[in-house]
């Protein structure tokens, strides 16, 4: 017999958070389905990665934005063999003074993923069960399918699986998609294939050519969006090739400041004699209960703290990313 469907009174269902939950602050909520979209050698895939690396580290996103909700970041790079995807890696944890070995990305190493079949739809939704990411990253979306981007009817049911499984696991979804050249009032508009691309996203990563400088617009359903960025991409050094936020672009970007859980162990390490009660660093940090646990929860899973009987320690460790 079909179960009915779930029904609670309105007064049971739980309050909207006061703000936004920030993933990356300023330009990623929490959990969302996402697009970065460019057109051909805007370096779409090196910010989608960019933003898995930030994730997985806390270390800023670009250089400039904290990571409020560090986690395990699962990426899929259908255009890219393995090697390459290492490098790109390997560049991105140079550039921040990161340990590839360290970082806690995985990747899918599937030759070929389709996410438009029921076999597929299952094996990545048990992925996603089992490691548990903070954010998922699918690049690009033309090689995850064989469908019509341009039919609506076709379109729609892939998008309705990716936000069943955004929801059912709270992970972010970052698509790499593909852009038009033509102009259009709102750079989603410009999303290559049919409309409902651009009403679906929570947040699009938009990056474009205007000349010989590269912008980053950025589109958010659940708050303000910033201005618009300028990047570059840094090729200084060849093994630590990253996208920044450019110098003095006059773009607003705020400085890089430190996350949340490097605040928390930067405290705790400063006195290291001491057990900290959770109220202490509450109010020592200036934050609520629940971000505070977020932050505690991550950096004891990753071993640079231990909760004791009697608050919580800094643990003996190499430095939190």
């Amino acid at each position: 017999m079909t179960p009915p469907l779930s029904v609670v009174r309105a007064g049971e269902l739980d309050p909207r958070p006061e703000g936004p939950r920030w993933l990356v602050r300023s330009v990623y909520t929490h959990p969302a389905v996402s697009i970065s979209a460019g057109q051909p050698k805007s370096y779409k895939t090196w910010l989608a990665l960019d933003v898995a690396v930030s994730v997985a580290s806390a270390t800023p996103c670009l250089g400039c934005f904290p990571v409020d909700l560090p986690g395990r970041a699962l990426v899929y790079l259908a255009e890219d063999s393995l090697s390459e995807v290492r490098e790109r890696l390997e560049c991105l944890c140079n550039s921040r003074g990161l340990d590839l070995d360290r970082l806690d990305l995985h990747v899918i190493t599937e030759p070929a993923l389709r996410i438009d079949l029921l076999q597929d739809q299952e094996r990545l939704r048990r992925a996603v069960e089992q490691l548990e990411p903070r954010i998922l990253v699918l690049d690009p979306l033309v090689r995850l399918h064989r469908l019509d981007e341009n039919s609506s009817q076709e379109i729609s049911g892939l998008l309705g699986y990716l936000r069943e499984l955004q929801r059912a696991h709270d992970v972010s979804i970052l698509l790499v998609h593909h852009a038009s050249k033509r102009s259009r009032a709102r750079q989603g508009q410009a999303l290559r294939g049919s409309s409902d691309l651009h009403a679906w996203v929570d947040v699009g990563l938009y990056l474009t050519w205007r000349g010989q400088r590269l912008e980053l617009a950025v589109e958010l359903r659940a708050a303000a969006s910033p201005d618009p960025l300028e990047v570059s991409l840094v090729q200084d050094d060849p093994r630590a090739v990253h996208l920044a936020v450019v110098s003095g672009a006059g773009s607003g970007a705020p400085p890089a400041t430190l996350s949340l859980p490097q605040r928390a162990l930067g405290l705790l390490r400063e006195q290291a004699s001491r057990v900290f009660r959770r109220y202490e660093l509450r109010e020592a940090l200036g934050v609520n209960n629940a971000r505070l646990g977020e932050a505690l929860d991550e950096l004891e899973r990753r071993g640079f703290v231990r909760r004791t009987p009697g608050g919580w320690q800094a643990a003996d460790g190499e430095e939190a990313t």
